[in-house]
């Protein structure tokens, strides 16, 4: 099997001058299964996440490292943008609000939402991995080709109900990847079965 590594949900990132933060979502093209970017999101400090284009991503370390400094990695485009809610308004009628509302007065409520490129999803740590059959667990993270950064593996979350300590489908196996589930074209006793994979362990 060709050298792989996995993109965990979570896992840190550093530039090239210092941390900037854990790995919130992993966005992918779901035509071609190729990484185009990491949601970078602040771990100890206030600030908005950023997204981290893929060829940004130095994958020879085993680890999540960016090839730009910190203050680089500032002016990349936000991982959260300003959505709206319905209010209704004194008169009865509905009214949208976009953006944060920073006056205490107003009725009406702000809301972020993280941001996805248009024609790509995200896959965050929520997700739950279905089989044909059922639940099977909850998605940890994504196993690429570090030439191309094309998907091979969904790596299931540990601890999951065989109490192995990781479990890798094959991307082949996936047939859909919802706002909230992700399906699989396998039963659960097929996802048991499968063999382990080599991958590498970064330690963050």
């Amino acid at each position: 099997m060709p050298h792989t590594m996995p993109f965990r949900i979570g896992a840190d990132a550093s530039c090239t001058d210092g941390p900037c933060g854990q790995v919130s979502r992993i966005i992918v093209n779901p035509v071609t299964w190729e990484v185009t970017h990491l949601a970078v999101d602040p771990t100890y400090r206030r600030g908005q996440g950023r997204l981290v284009p893929v060829d940004l991503v130095d994958t020879t370390t085993g680890h999540i490292r960016l090839r730009c400094a910190l203050a680089e990695f500032q002016t990349l485009r936000p991982g959260q943008e300003g959505g709206s809610v319905p209010d209704l308004g004194s008169s009865g009628q509905v009214r949208w609000v976009l953006g944060p509302v920073h006056d205490p007065g107003d009725a009406g409520q702000g809301v972020t939402v993280d941001y996805v490129p248009s024609g790509e999803v995200d896959i965050r740590r929520e997700l739950t991995v279905c089989a044909t059959d059922g639940e099977i667990g909850q998605i940890q993270g994504l196993i690429v080709e570090p030439d191309g950064h094309r998907v091979t593996h969904v790596l299931l979350q540990k601890g999951h109900i065989w109490g192995r300590k990781e479990v890798a489908i094959p991307i082949g196996a996936v047939t859909k990847i919802g706002t909230l589930l992700i399906h699989l074209s396998l039963t659960k006793q097929q996802v048991k079965d499968l063999l382990p994979v080599d991958i590498d362990h970064p330690a963050g």
